[in-house]
């Protein structure tokens, strides 16, 4: 590794057995799931702090594509630790999931990093066009919950589309077949839609209608509980890497490139349509909060849950109760990332 960085992580596949939190020789192992989008989690991944922050423990990070394979994984209790949509987290805290973890971080909120992208040639204009159109989304995705979103605020009926579940991967594929008319997602898949299609809306503007959506740390309640210096050292790297981001954008953009296999320059224009927070933001009202004020996030989860009931996309809302006991504020606003 550069640098001679002590990299113990490894790679696995989505929900490879499951068994106890503890490596083959006996020793604690922590099993955290990422995704592969611009944000300060890859660039923890990218420099192995967390190794160095919790030399006791095996990291093992694992890639995954959606909120909801995450969630699958979670209830097969085979992640502690996850980057993870807020949409997919409304799902996860309602029933029929109902699993037991808690928002211990804000990653990033959304903004031109997400966005509905229509074909070229396609014949698509507006949204009122995507009428009787295939659309393709990772179901169960912020991106899920902003193209529900989107639709709704352009008064087109959801069932008028023919929306598709694809992983981003297979977007990319559907869409140089032509199988797609549009599809909505997020970077670095975005920007090869982009190259050959007409922006539609994006996350940031959605939001600015009334449904944004965020990216999340959330990790599992029994992590929490049991090991409080996990969390506290997972949130100390998160914020350096956030720190990182704001304070020195080219190493952010020469780690977050290494992650997704993309040159330093193009990694720098994709972390610039996102919007992240620098690390005291986080216990804030409008965020996460303290324990004696659970900030907005929880009520931002309930809207996302209340709406995606009303898509029937989940069987109904939980009490807004539900959404502030799974933010987990206690000991944020000490975390600065020095």
């Amino acid at each position: 590794m550069a640098g001679g960085r002590r990299r113990r992580a490894r790679g696995r596949r989505p929900g490879a057995g499951a068994g106890p939190a503890v490596g083959a020789d006996g020793a604690g192992r922590r099993r955290l799931a990422y995704q592969a989008f611009p944000s300060g989690d890859l660039i923890v991944r990218d420099q192995g702090w967390l190794e160095e922050a919790l030399p006791e423990w095996d990291i093992e990070w694992t890639r995954f594509d959606s909120g909801a394979t995450i969630n699958t994984a979670f209830v097969a209790e085979s992640v502690d630790l996850a980057a993870i949509g807020s949409s997919p987290v409304a799902r996860g805290l309602s029933a029929p999931l109902n699993i037991p973890y808690q928002v211990a971080w804000v990653l990033d909120v959304a903004g031109e990093n997400e966005a509905l992208v229509a074909r070229e040639g396609a014949g698509i204009e507006s949204m009122a066009d995507l009428e009787g159109r295939t659309v393709g989304v990772p179901f169960a995705s912020t991106a899920h919950y902003s193209l529900l979103a989107a639709l709704d605020q352009a008064g087109v009926e959801a069932a008028a589309v023919e929306i598709v579940d694809l992983e981003p991967q297979d977007i990319v594929a559907a869409w140089t077949r032509g199988d797609l008319d549009a599809s909505y997602v997020w970077l670095p898949t975005l920007d090869e839609l982009r190259a050959t299609g007409q922006v539609l809306a994006t996350s940031e503007e959605i939001a600015a209608a009334g449904k944004p959506t965020l990216d999340l740390g959330v990790a599992s309640t029994e992590l929490v509980e049991e090991h409080p210096e996990v969390i506290a050292a997972w949130r100390d790297v998160q914020a350096r890497a956030l720190n990182l981001i704001h304070d020195d954008p080219d190493a952010a953009a020469e780690a977050v490139g290494r992650q997704l296999g993309i040159d330093a320059d193009v990694a720098a224009a994709q972390l610039e349509q996102g919007v992240f927070l620098r690390p005291d933001d986080q216990s804030n009202p409008q965020w996460l909060g303290t324990p004696d004020r659970i900030g907005e996030v929880a009520a931002n989860l309930h809207d996302a849950a209340e709406f995606l009931a009303a898509q029937n996309q989940i069987e109904g809302a939980p009490d807004l109760t539900v959404f502030q006991d799974a933010v987990h504020a206690e000991g944020l606003s000490d975390v600065d990332g020095s």
